[in-house]
C-alpha cells in the first residue's frame, strides 16, 4: 500500500524515489497522484517525506489537485538554460533535473526511477544526471520493485475502484450476453436480421461502444475467440470468425478506469445454443477445479500452493500440465493467476516459480483455471477477481453465472 512506501524504501536502502511522465496511462504516477491531467510531470519523494510534484505552469491547477507540494517547472528557468547550453536541449533538461535535485538535498545518496519516458531520453537524460551529479546513485529495478511490491496490497479505496470496474465489467458481459442471445441461427450459424453471418469484429466493436459509454476504456483489447482460438489462451480471436454454434467461446475481458487507472479481469467460457459431450467433460473439469481452489484459499499462505494443487487436480483428471511438462501446449499450460490494479498483470503471481508471494490482506488476484485443445477446437476458462479482505476473508468482488450454454432461437 502506500502506506508501505517508506518502509519499502528503507528496506531497499533508498532515500528518494522519482517518477517521471504524463499522470495518466503511467501507472507510478498515477499511483501517488490519481487521475489527475498533466501530461508530463515529475515527482519526487524522500524517504520519510511527502512526495513534491513539479508540473508545467499551464497545468497548475491539475497538479495541485493531486494533494502534494507542487513546485512549477518553470522556476527553473529552462530559457536562461538554454542560452547556457547554447541551444543544447539535453544538457538543459540535465541541468534542471541537477537544479531540482540538489534543491531537495539528493545531490548525493540512492535514487531509484520510475515512469513513462521514450527509452533513447530516458538514457540520455539519466546518464547526464550521473556525470553531473557522481555522488547520487540513481537505479532502475527489474522484478521485485518498490512501487510493485508497494502496489501488490490495496486499501479499500483501491478495492472500491476495482469493484467498481467489475460492476462496469459484468453489465457490459451482459450486455453481450442479451446480444447474442437475441440473434437468430442458421445452418448452425449466428445470423443477424439481414441473415448474414455474426463475426467475433461486430461483437467486439459492441464491447467497445458498451465501454465508451460507460465512460471507461479498454486499452488491452478484448479476447473473445471461438474454437481452435479458443484453444490457445491469449488468442484475441479473428475478427472475421463467425459464430457457430456448439463451439466454445473463451470470453475475457479486462477493461479499466478512463486515464489508465484501475482494471478489472474477469473469464467466462460459453457455448451458443448447445456443447457436445467432450466440451461438457472440459468444462466441468474447470468448474470443479475452479470451485474448490476457490474454497482453499487462506490468508497469508503462499500462492504457489494453489498452483500446484491446481496441477495436480488437472492431473488426475488425465490432463497435461506445465508441472509434468513445461513445454506443454494443450492441457493446463499458465499459471493460476496473478494480482490487478494499474497494471493488468500485478504482484502476487499464483505461479510455482515465485515461491514467496502470498495471498496478503489487501491482496487483489485473480483465479483463472483453464484448459485448452486447440486441435480439438476447443478451450475452456473459468476467471473471477477475489479481494483478501483485512479480516482474512476472500470476497470475489463482482459475481456473474457460470452457465457454459446460452440459449438461441
Amino acid at each position: 500500500m502506500k502506506s508501505d512506501l517508506d518502509r519499502l524504501m528503507d528496506d531497499h536502502d533508498l532515500d528518494a524515489i522519482l517518477i517521471t511522465g504524463p499522470a495518466q496511462h503511467n501507472p507510478p504516477m498515477v499511483y501517488l497522484t490519481g487521475l489527475v491531467h498533466m501530461t508530463s510531470g515529475d515527482l519526487i519523494k524522500k524517504r520519510g517525506s511527502d512526495p513534491v510534484l513539479f508540473y508545467n505552469p499551464m497545468e497548475r491547477d491539475e497538479a495541485a489537485r493531486s494533494g502534494f507540494t507542487t513546485k512549477n517547472l518553470a522556476d527553473y528557468r529552462f530559457d536562461e538554460l538554454i542560452k547556457v547550453t547554447k541551444g543544447d536541449i539535453l544538457e538543459a533538461t540535465i541541468l534542471r533535473y541537477q537544479k531540482m535535485l540538489s534543491e531537495y538535498g539528493l545531490s548525493s545518496g540512492k535514487i531509484a526511477i520510475y515512469g513513462k519516458m521514450d527509452v533513447g531520453s530516458s538514457y540520455a537524460i539519466f546518464s547526464g544526471i550521473k556525470e553531473k551529479l557522481p555522488e547520487l546513485e540513481i537505479i532502475g529495478q527489474l522484478g521485485d520493485s518498490l512501487m510493485m511490491q508497494a502496489m501488490a496490497t490495496k486499501d479499500e479505496d483501491e478495492v472500491d475502484r476495482i469493484r467498481a470496474m467489475g460492476e462496469i465489467t459484468v453489465s457490459v458481459v451482459g450486455k453481450v450476453a442479451d446480444f447474442l442471445t437475441s440473434q437468430k441461427s442458421k445452418d448452425n450459424v449466428l445470423v443477424k436480421s439481414n441473415g448474414d453471418p455474426l463475426t467475433i469484429g461486430e461483437v467486439k466493436n459492441s464491447i467497445n461502444l458498451w465501454f465508451a459509454e460507460a465512460g471507461v476504456e479498454n486499452p488491452e483489447g478484448t479476447i473473445f475467440a471461438i474454437g481452435r482460438d479458443a484453444g490457445v489462451p491469449h488468442s484475441s480471436g479473428n475478427p472475421k470468425d463467425i459464430l457457430e454454434l456448439g463451439q466454445t467461446i473463451i470470453f475475457d475481458i479486462f477493461p479499466a478506469e478512463a486515464g489508465g487507472g484501475y482494471f478489472y479481469d474477469f473469464t467466462r467460457t460459453w457455448c451458443l445454443g448447445y456443447a457436445t459431450d467432450e466440451v461438457m467433460a472440459l468444462y466441468e473439469d474447470v468448474s470443479n477445479v475452479y470451485q474448490q481452489i476457490i474454497g482453499e484459499l487462506k490468508v497469508n499462505s503462499l500462492c504457489s500452493q494453489y498452483q500446484d494443487r491446481t496441477c495436480e487436480m488437472f492431473a488426475d483428471m488425465g490432463h497435461q500440465t506445465i508441472k509434468s511438462n513445461p513445454q506443454t501446449q494443450e492441457g493446463y499450460v499458465h499459471s493460476l493467476g496473478h494480482g490487478v490494479g494499474l497494471y493488468i498483470h500485478e504482484y502476487p503471481r499464483i505461479s510455482s516459480i515465485f515461491k514467496e508471494d502470498r495471498l496478503t490482506p489487501g491482496s487483489v488476484v485473480t483465479i483463472e483455471p483453464g484448459l485448452y485443445y486447440p486441435d480439438k477446437g476447443m478451450g475452456v476458462r473459468l476467471e473471477d477477481t477475489v479481494w483478501v479482505r483485512p479480516d482474512g476473508e476472500m470476497e470475489i468482488l463482482v459475481e456473474y453465472p457460470h452457465d457454459l450454454i446460452l440459449p438461441i432461437k
